[in-house]
């Protein structure tokens, strides 16, 4: 897997939630190559099937989420846009920023943001309201309301880049890294014999309520499923008991959330490939879609890999590729190991 081009293709593309058809569809096209049959879900979610050829085969469920965070145009204020967040947005990360609103052909703004010459006294330590916030497109009113109406999603600009040697640096990375994860698992299991029917899903509208998950859970019914996402990453000024090691490993949970069969088999298999492993205690929802799908219909036994991120929900999210390889790589293990029988909570 080529971290760096299929993340690059994947993460310029602008698929806020419940807008995210222009990531779907180049989703499907990687995964065609790699599945037995790839389709569309009503709520949009696209789905890879990889059949194993056994009669009753227990289904296997690999999750990663397109969607990203955005935003969308709630109204028009003398040409410039007034906007309301689409996921958790922080209001801090807005001003001056490039944003690609999703008309057809897209137009570039770029969020207000005021000089500090001009600033009075407190101001540069206060971060402005989204409600306060407004995106320069620079058109007039009539021609604003005309090419962008109210309704319109937009995203931030941007794509992936490498940063240093092994960080991958971009927006939308939460999580198209873990789709891409995905992608490589499936690489890496061609031409292997399976005992699993094994579905990969990249599910639409998680950073809103994980609605494209939730319906595509129901409709395939798995035995089991493994969501891959991300989580906090380490920075100096990060929580150190909360925070995981770019480059020390995939982070497996544990918790209420987490189907100790599940998670066991991970541990024990990083031990067998003598790959390094973190530990992430899930005291409640794990804020993945393992969360929903866990009780899908009569209960799906459901484990939870992580890849440490920093900057979770801003442009400049970064991940390290030895953690997205080994997670592809562990995962590709445990997908062999699974068969018939293997639906334990």
């Amino acid at each position: 897997m080529n971290y760096e081009q299929t993340l690059a293709r994947l993460c310029a593309l602008s698929g806020p939630s419940g807008f995210e058809e222009n990531v779907t569809k180049a989703a499907a096209e990687l995964l065609r190559p790699l599945t037995d049959e790839v389709y569309f879900t009503r709520l949009g979610s696209v789905v890879g099937v990889r059949r194993c050829g056994r009669e009753n085969a227990p289904k296997l469920l690999l999750d990663a989420h397109l969607d990203e965070i955005g935003f969308i145009v709630t109204g028009h204020d003398e040409g410039f846009l007034r906007f309301a967040p689409l996921g958790g947005v922080d209001p801090r990360m807005l001003p001056d920023r490039e944003i690609t609103l999703m008309t057809e052909p897209p137009v570039t703004g770029v969020v207000i943001c005021l000089p500090p010459h001009v600033q009075e006294d407190g101001e540069q330590d206060r971060s402005l309201p989204i409600k306060e916030l407004c995106i320069d497109v620079g058109l007039s009113q009539e021609t604003a309301k005309e090419r962008i109406p109210v309704g319109t999603p937009t995203a931030y600009r941007g794509g992936c880049a490498p940063l240093g040697e092994e960080l991958l640096c971009g927006k939308a990375l939460d999580d198209r890294a873990g789709f891409a994860v995905l992608l490589d698992v499936l690489e890496r299991l061609q031409g292997k014999e399976l005992d699993v029917d094994l579905y990969v899903l990249g599910s639409t509208q998680e950073e809103t309520h994980s609605t494209g998950a939730i319906t595509a859970a129901y409709e395939i019914a798995p035995a089991m499923c493994v969501a891959v996402d991300v989580t906090h990453g380490d920075t100096p000024d990060g929580p150190k008991h909360e925070t995981f090691k770019l480059g020390g490993g995939p982070v497996i949970g544990v918790g209420p959330n987490c189907a100790r069969s599940l998670s066991g088999r991970l541990k024990e298999l990083a031990g067998e490939l003598d790959m390094p492993v973190q530990i992430e205690v899930m005291a409640s929802s794990s804020g993945t879609n393992a969360w929903p799908i866990q009780v899908s219909r009569e209960g799906v036994a459901t484990a939870v890999l992580s890849i440490p991120e920093r900057y979770m929900h801003t442009p400049v999210e970064v991940v390290n590729k030895k953690d997205l390889e080994d997670a592809a790589r562990l995962l590709a293990a445990c997908v062999e190991s699974l068969g018939e029988g293997e639906t334990t909570c």
